[in-house]
């Protein structure tokens, strides 16, 4: 049996494995994208009805191409994001092959290059770049696991509110899934309780300017994985209802119950952690630190953005706080439907190759993995914090491109198949 060859591998047909794409076409570079479902395939079938893109329309972009939109500031839906990327594969001639699922990767043997085993066959490869994202397996905690009276659901399969039972909602949850739903089943009429846990809290517009041109402006968005720090919680913006600046004080007095963090659940009944306003004080520091960068960055420059006092106002502690609730009996609360909006752990289980460290996750320098010809693009602080944006995806793509056009200069075996091992 002979193996397909390909010069390079793209595992993935997302942003990242396009703009992967996109790179390499541009270095007159062969290769092929596989992607087990359709391009864009989380975006199709991973997110609800009613999701806003988080950051707005005057940011998307990937290389060489814009999204068309006639509301700069406004934020696009799924199947706006999905009808770009799209277009985005045309535009790019992107060499597609759909429908084609990746079972394992492993290293040729006695020579260079690798192995890819797949729905279609065997295909060997010079080089690999893994681009199938961070959001692989969604995470479920098992405290309710024989819970057959509650209806449960991970964020990345809800819908919308007709998709649950009547009756009072759980989100368990505050990352920007969890709170956008929140919002949303509140504003469908629903009685609603979400489980906050530590968060960084960001305006979504400060000083006439979204937060997008802020990190741009201030250079955030350039700052590099090495200077990152211990904390990798993510900061928590919404696009949901125009985009604004959340606030879970606010949300609480529009009616949405706030719960600390869920720590055990003995039948119907939840064990709630006592921290809920250590959470909202954690938001505040990252907040109220980001408004201090911004108003010195603008007394130092000089430039024209007014002031905005009311944006550090802050708003009356909830009663959910201040007498905060230690347990709640989902029966006696009328608590239906519980959605786990939890994220996602990575799932490389299919890579036979000693470049993922004990908890999984990929090892790697910028993308670039110990193993030669294997590389990652796509995952959040690849190199720098816009590194997973539709923004940021295409320098690192083209960073790796750069290694991959310099390393083919190499001599290789053949671009030609070859006789399987």
């Amino acid at each position: 049996m002979r193996h397909e060859y390909i010069e390079t591998l793209i595992i993935g047909g997302g942003q990242a494995g396009l703009a992967m794409s996109d790179m390499l076409s541009q270095r007159r570079l062969p290769h092929l994208i596989v992607e087990q479902h359709r391009i864009a395939e989380r975006w199709r079938s991973e997110r609800w009805t009613g999701l806003r893109f988080q950051f707005p329309n005057w940011s998307i972009r990937l290389p060489g191409y814009k999204f068309e939109h006639a509301d700069p500031n406004g934020f696009a839906t799924s199947g706006e994001i999905v009808d770009f990327l799209t277009a985005y594969a045309v535009f790019i001639k992107a060499p597609v092959r759909s429908g084609v699922k990746v079972t394992a990767l492993r290293q040729q043997s006695g020579r260079p290059g690798f192995v890819a085993e797949t729905s279609g066959g065997p295909i060997e490869a010079g080089n690999v770049v893994v681009a199938t994202g961070p959001y692989q397996r969604p995470v479920i905690p098992d405290l309710l696991a024989g819970n057959s009276r509650v209806f449960q659901v991970h964020a990345s399969a809800y819908k919308d509110p007709d998709q649950l039972p009547a009756g009072s909602c759980l989100i368990v949850g505050s990352g920007a899934s969890g709170t956008q739903i929140a919002e949303e089943l509140q504003r469908a009429g629903r009685r609603v309780f979400l489980s906050v846990g530590r968060h960084k809290r960001v305006p979504r517009r400060y000083r006439g300017q979204d937060l997008m041109w802020w990190l741009g402006e201030l250079g955030l968005d350039k700052t590099t994985a090495a200077k990152r720090g211990p904390d990798k919680t993510l900061p928590l913006i919404t696009g949901a209802y125009g985009g604004h600046t959340i606030d879970f004080r606010e949300l609480a007095q529009q009616g949405i119950s706030l719960l600390g963090r869920v720590t055990a659940a003995s039948g119907d009944t939840l064990a709630i952690e006592a921290d809920l306003s250590a959470s909202l004080v954690a938001g505040d520091k990252t907040y109220f630190a980001f408004l201090d960068m911004v108003d010195e960055h603008v007394q130092r420059s000089g430039m024209n953005a007014p002031a905005e006092p009311s944006a550090r106002i802050r708003k009356e502690e909830p009663a959910c706080v201040t007498a905060p609730i230690a347990q709640v009996d989902l029966m006696k609360e009328g608590i239906t439907s519980i959605i786990w909006a939890t994220g996602y752990t990575f799932d490389f289980g299919w890579i036979d190759l000693p470049v993922l460290d004990s908890s999984g996750e990929p090892k790697h320098r910028d993308g670039v993995t110990d193993v030669p010809g294997l590389y990652f693009l796509g995952l959040p602080w690849l190199s720098k914090l816009n590194s997973s944006f539709l923004s940021g995806v295409g320098d690192d793509a083209a960073a790796l491109a750069e290694r991959i056009l310099r390393n083919s200069a190499v001599p290789s075996l053949s671009a030609m198949a070859v006789e399987p091992t």
